[in-house]
């Protein structure tokens, strides 16, 4: 197996297990960038970031990666917007 290929397998992994797993963290993506993976998105708790990254250590172990999650929060707000 090529090294690309090799990079393109682990990510497609990652993938999978992403989607089935307990955070079933659809909003994620995961993509090969040349030698290394770049896992990024939007999640719904500090707890599923926490869980994406640990997977994906798991998944890409010995391969350079890079993570850019952020947390978004869909709760309503708790104060009224003040418009000046």
């Amino acid at each position: 197996m090529t090294a690309g290929g090799h990079i393109e397998y682990r990510v497609q992994h990652l993938r999978d297990r992403l989607a089935r797993e307990d955070i079933a963290e659809l909003g994620v993506r995961v993509e090969p960038r040349g030698p290394t993976a770049h896992v990024w998105g939007s999640v719904t708790s500090p707890d599923c970031r926490a869980a994406v990254l640990r997977i994906a250590e798991e998944e890409l172990a010995g391969l350079p990666w890079h993570a850019d999650l952020t947390v978004s929060c869909h709760n309503p707000p708790d104060h009224p917007e003040e418009l000046s």
